[in-house]
């Protein structure tokens, strides 16, 4: 157990004590207490109480923790719950059966240890995994705000050609008029363009530039 670890376990140990008496129930759970202490994560709380529990400072009671010993953990002090035996697995005739006790047997703390471990990288995992469809999800909006800008603008271009279409259509019947109406007339086609004639031209081109509304 290193100094940080050995530090939380004792303060924590100190707030229960200071709640309940030797032999009594905590009164409260052991994620307030850590609350209060300013441990960083649920995880820092559960492995001071496993510690404890493991040292014979507390106990599970009552759907809480009783109190044992308030005497303050040594940093070298051993632990005195170690992880029940379990029972040989069946093995084929003739292999050797693997022990599960002794020396090489894992405590309960160690396995508490690599179940923490597990999930602090399962909980980083998530987050990862949440950025990442963080991510997606704003590019995927950005992409639907391109795509909706592009189809305004393309709606408005195709709008504006039809304009003017339309008024190159007028223009070019108001000219087939205005030149059939010429060829009606008998006049030399060296003749002279008349004023009243030569406005009305320039008129019928102006209105094949002006805006829809000046058109009428």
């Amino acid at each position: 157990m290193n100094e940080e670890s050995l530090g939380r376990v004792n303060s924590f140990l100190a707030a229960a004590s200071r709640r309940v008496a030797v032999g009594e129930v905590l009164d409260v759970t052991p994620a307030e207490i850590g609350r209060e202490l300013g441990f960083p994560d649920a995880l820092s709380t559960a492995r001071a109480v496993r510690a404890l529990i493991a040292r014979k400072r507390m106990e599970p009671a009552m759907g809480s923790y009783r109190l044992l010993d308030d005497r303050p953990v040594d940093a070298g002090e051993r632990e005195a719950v170690g992880r029940p035996p379990r029972k040989p697995r069946a093995t084929p005739s003739g292999a050797p059966a693997t022990p599960s006790g002794g020396e090489g047997s894992a405590a309960y703390s160690d396995f508490g240890r690599a179940m923490v471990d597990r999930l602090l990288d399962l909980g980083r995992e998530v987050a990862t995994l949440r950025a990442s469809t963080r991510q997606a999800r704003e590019e995927s909006r950005a992409a639907r705000q391109d795509r909706d800008e592009a189809e305004q603008r393309a709606r408005g271009l195709a709008e504006r050609i039809q304009a003017l279409e339309g008024r190159a259509e007028m223009a070019e019947s108001n000219l087939r008029t205005l030149l059939a109406a010429a060829k009606v007339k008998d006049v030399p086609s060296d003749a002279r363009v008349s004023d009243t004639e030569m406005e009305a031209i320039l008129g019928v081109l102006k209105g094949a530039d002006a805006p829809e509304g000046d058109e009428a």
